[in-house]
């Protein structure tokens, strides 16, 4: 019953049914070239109202002489739900428990509970460029989002966007996310800066997909996966905004988008940036375009 051939299972359809018509098993066995008993066993595998096909079984082993006891399993399960942190994580928490258990059998035995969290079969891998170097306003630019809750089930989201050069920044709140809003807030920001985007960073989040790099007609490199320095002035950024302006004002994206120009005005024009010697990204950028 473990064999790969996938027109097994009619083959043993066809055999039963020639039985049930009236042919001997030995006979059936003698024309489809198995043994008798082999014929038998499909015949008591068959139910009693038919079946088009007897598929064919696993080879899998029920029990393995070496497998997890169900205390175990439980106490992976477990941890996991408590600390809801990766299979390394819970491995660690066992052996200080003195539970000897390999970590492939922790992300096994999650695996098999649905615990879990896969990468989309559908999720592109991006390969980045090479870092540009910023020595021009636009050289690279920086783009990210803020995640705020508003409860368990609804959030907003702030874009944000940082020229690496100049510190020239932009934020817009939104109810959504996706390809079309980062768009979107990506031709306002351009409208606004007053010099070309050459490169746009990004993280792995989906409204910073395939579709966003085609649309923006600029060159799109992704940061490192879980690299979060690589996006440093941003996440700087994002810090800043929240403790200076977002965490004063009720979590609503058409409060946020009344206060944010206003913000974004003194953190351009008059707010002294000590990474680029105490100027404001505006008088850096009126500097630059001087001498060019």
């Amino acid at each position: 019953m473990y064999t790969t051939n996938p027109r097994m299972p009619k083959l043993r359809a066809k055999a039963v049914k020639m039985v049930r018509q009236g042919n001997s098993v030995s006979s059936v066995a003698r024309y489809f070239g198995y043994s008798k008993g082999a014929v038998s066993k499909w015949c008591r595998k068959m139910p009693v109202g038919g079946a088009s096909e007897i598929p064919t079984q696993s080879s899998r082993p029920h029990h393995h002489p070496r497998e997890l006891s169900e205390d175990k399993v439980e106490k992976i399960i477990a941890y996991k739900k408590k600390y809801n942190r990766c299979s390394d994580v819970i491995h660690r928490h066992l052996l200080n428990d003195g539970i000897e258990v390999s970590l492939n059998s922790v992300k096994r035995k999650l695996d098999e509970a649905g615990l879990i969290k896969k990468r989309s079969p559908w999720k592109r891998l991006h390969l980045s460029t090479v870092r540009p170097e910023a020595l021009n306003p636009g050289d690279l630019v920086m783009v990210d989002t803020i995640h705020l809750m508003l409860d368990r089930k609804k959030r907003i989201y702030v874009y944000t966007l940082i020229d690496v050069y100049s510190r020239w920044c932009y934020a817009l709140a939104v109810d959504r996310i996706n390809t079309r809003k980062s768009i979107e807030f990506l031709k306002r920001a351009k409208a606004l800066a007053g010099f070309k985007f050459n490169c746009i960073q990004s993280d792995n989040g989906s409204e910073f997909s395939q579709h966003f790099s085609e649309r923006i007609k600029t060159i799109h490199r992704h940061s490192r996966v879980r690299k979060p320095n690589d996006n440093s002035y941003l996440e700087r950024f994002n810090r800043t905004l929240q403790e200076e302006c977002l965490d004063k004002l009720e979590t609503d994206v058409r409060i946020f988008n009344r206060a944010l120009p206003h913000y974004l005005e003194y953190y351009n024009t008059e707010r002294l940036h000590m990474g680029i010697d105490f100027q404001t990204p505006i008088s850096l950028i009126k500097c630059f375009q001087a001498i060019g």
